[in-house]
């Protein structure tokens, strides 16, 4: 019997009992369960880095304004399936204050959580050109997004950009747009999970080539102003959160409230809609839908029969946020900041410890300290590896599940690691290095 920090014994029969094939290519919330019960048969607590969850209390402008909210009566009313008029208007400000962009209220429209619309998005779009019949995933990326198309039975190709950076993902992105079978590209900016930034050269190209091909654009900003290496928390002063829309007609936008407002158990996300967009008449449409007009579409019959409109009293905790946000007296970028302060000493413990950063640059610069990062360990593959650190204590994802070439992979996330905990990370993966040598 082996002697790690977690009862090899407990760790082996609940992995088992389990009945996942492997640890390695489970998914996110199966390894929380996983981990749960061992933390529950144990008594030991995990260094948990599995789950994309915020750390942080929920901004406290929204708290107050939900109650208020609640406690005036809009539990009993069902809230507008286009959302409250002030929330799309204090997103569309937003959106020019933090993106130097323009998109009319009326394509801002509230989700249940930025994955919903993502979801709407996608089964919306798949129906405006009888002859696109795919999305493509510029990966790695966001696993359930996969998961969504399955349970829509949609078909998706992808590619992992880190070999195609710059000046390559034209190419690349081309072979894919040419052959006309692309209704809709994805990816996310800051990237889930490797936490690369695309620059403003390929965000260029992805809009323009999107454009000639006719493709829309879903860019997911979870992590909206994340990349901490410039601080876009000013509200109309550059530098702006990067974005495709500077460079395209043809976008959908998601940007959730559960990162950069640590609003995640209350489900609610911004889609915004481009104007070009929002406006466009596909007869194609009509094969589903009542009407040509996509953002109708996508608004009264596809989000519509989905839930029937967003959590109203979160509507007006977002709205007060965003309100906030714009007259510069909640600055949410600071808000987050220690995530990336989490980030910068826990990369540096397991490089000291003998593992490496797998997505270690943006092109020429080093990735930036944030939501998350990717490590490997030498000698070990992705299963493996998340297999071994499991007896260590130590919870995270696989890449193998995210779309990435990088078989060897795993990605952390900082946010549940609390900084009292960073010592016992730093003795566990000591351990781990010592009984795990590393061949010369």
């Amino acid at each position: 019997m082996k002697n790690t920090p977690i009862d090899y014994q407990i760790v082996t029969q609940k992995i088992k009992e389990s009945g996942l094939a492997s640890v390695g290519h489970a998914s996110i919330r199966e390894i929380k369960k996983l981990v749960d019960e061992i933390e529950k048969a144990t008594g030991e607590k995990f260094i948990r880095m599995e789950m994309g969850v915020p750390g942080l209390p929920p901004a406290q402008i929204g708290v107050n304004a939900q109650i208020d909210a609640l406690n005036k009566g809009v539990a009993a009313i069902y809230p507008n399936i286009q959302g409250l008029q002030v929330l799309k208007e204090e997103f569309s400000r937003f959106l020019k204050l933090f993106l130097d962009i323009e998109v009319n209220p009326e394509g801002c429209i509230p989700t249940v959580g930025s994955m919903q619309g993502g979801f709407a998005a996608f089964l919306c779009m798949s129906r405006t050109n009888r002859h696109q019949d795919s999305t493509l995933f510029i990966d790695p990326g966001f696993p359930v997004h996969k998961m969504q198309h399955k349970v829509l039975n949609l078909r998706y190709e992808s590619f992992d950009v880190y070999n195609y950076r710059g000046k390559k993902l034209r190419g690349k992105l081309e072979s894919y747009f040419k052959t006309g079978r692309f209704h809709t590209v994805l990816y996310s900016n800051p990237n889930n999970p490797s936490w690369i930034c695309f620059t403003e050269e390929e965000l260029q190209i992805i809009g323009e080539l999107a454009d000639k091909y006719k493709v829309a654009i879903v860019e997911d900003l979870a992590y909206f102003g994340m990349d901490f290496r410039k601080d876009y928390s000013q509200p109309g002063q550059p530098p702006y959160q990067p974005s495709v829309a500077k460079y395209s007609k043809n976008y959908i936008l998601l940007v959730s409230s559960s990162k950069i407002f640590s609003y995640a158990g209350e489900r609610i996300g911004m889609m915004a809609i481009s104007n070009h967009l929002y406006n466009m008449s596909l007869p194609d449409l009509l094969r589903y839908y009542t009407t040509d007009n996509l953002g109708y579409s996508l608004i009264f019959e596809t989000l519509y029969p989905l839930s029937s409109g967003t959590a109203h009293s979160a509507q007006y905790a977002l709205t007060a946020v965003l309100k906030a946000a714009n007259e510069g007296k909640f600055n949410f970028v600071e808000y987050v900041k220690d995530y990336g302060v989490k980030a910068k000493e826990m990369k540096k413990m397991f490089l000291e410890n003998g593992f490496k950063i797998v997505y270690d640059t943006d092109i020429d610069q080093p990735i930036a300290d944030g939501f998350y990062f990717t490590f490997s360990y030498p000698g070990y593959d992705a299963e493996h590896l998340l297999h071994e650190l499991t007896y260590y204590g130590i919870s995270a994802i696989s890449l193998l599940i995210t779309g990435s070439d990088r078989k060897e992979g795993i990605r952390a996330c900082t946010s549940l690691v609390q900084h009292e905990q960073l010592p016992l990370l730093r003795e566990r993966l000591a351990r781990f290095h010592q009984d795990h040598p590393i061949a010369e």
